[in-house]
């Protein structure tokens, strides 16, 4: 009787971990795929969960650009992911830059965080670090077209969805930000460097109940780094602003917990819809 064939080896993936949930679902959904996942946390920003669901991990700072690089090498990354915020406003906190990053800031021609991304990637792809989207293997947690909720739309909300869409994409595309709180046809918040949950907060202060938002992403959106993300934090703060509705683009919008997000917006009475655009 021969000898069993030997089991196929895991590929090894490295991951750049940021704030929330979403690096822990990338991580268990890759492992769970077969895949050894080596992972840089960021210090300032990721859950100390993510030891307890990848194989390897360095915790990093921001500004350790050359570490982060060196360290996926030694391992043995040739593949990569970015999951998880990293919060804009970070670069006006106390970060050391290594040489690295001061080379990178110097030549870039803004700190939009497209710009600041794009070239980040550019570093690992000069040393042979290829990223992928941040979307792979969760392709099941991509908002769907269409609500998703058991509320409809009354013709108030649908018309402030109508008025406030092309503003949204107006701003995503000039990388101000993904996200636009409307009431009664008038802008009431957008998204800068303070992220989606404060501008809905804002919203919420500024306009009071009733407000429906949008959240879009870029028309040429980046994958492997600028994914938009909706999770329970999203929805505690349309419950905290009593907004109404929440639009989110089909296909590009990551929705954590799905199921569970559903439910919770049916149980608050937050309409949640997919747009395709």
């Amino acid at each position: 009787m021969g000898a069993s064939a030997p089991s196929p080896a895991k590929t090894k993936i490295g991951l750049i971990a940021g704030n929330g949930a979403f690096p822990l679902l990338f991580a268990r959904e890759a492992r769970r795929r077969g895949e050894t996942v080596i992972a840089v946390a960021l210090k300032e920003e990721a859950d100390a969960r993510i030891e307890s669901v990848v194989d390897g991990v360095a915790w990093l700072s921001l500004g350790q650009l050359g570490r982060t690089i060196s360290y996926f090498k030694e391992q043995g990354v040739g593949r990569a992911v970015m999951a998880g915020q990293v919060k804009h406003t970070q670069l006006f906190r106390d970060i050391v830059p290594d040489l690295r990053v001061v080379k990178l800031l110097a030549r870039v021609a803004n700190k939009k965080a497209a710009s600041l991304l794009s070239a980040v990637i550019q570093e690992f792809e000069e040393e042979g670090i290829q990223f992928l989207s941040s979307a792979m293997y969760l392709e099941n947690w991509l908002c769907p077209e269409g609500l998703l909720t058991s509320m409809k739309l009354n013709s108030a909300e649908a018309g402030d969805i109508e008025f406030a869409l092309p503003l949204a994409r107006l701003l995503a595309a000039q990388d101000v930000g993904q996200t636009l709180a409307a009431k009664d046809k008038t802008v009431v918040a957008v998204e800068a460097m303070e992220g989606t949950d404060a501008c809905i907060r804002r919203a919420g202060t500024v306009a009071g109940p009733g407000c429906v938002v949008l959240k879009v992403a870029r028309p040429k959106q980046d994958l492997r780094f600028d994914i938009p993300v909706v999770g329970p934090g999203t929805l505690a703060a349309l419950r905290d602003a009593k907004a109404r509705v929440l639009a989110m683009e089909a296909g590009k919008t990551l929705l954590l917990d799905k199921d569970e997000l559903i439910r919770e917006a049916n149980a608050s009475e937050i309409t949640l819809t997919g747009l395709r655009i």
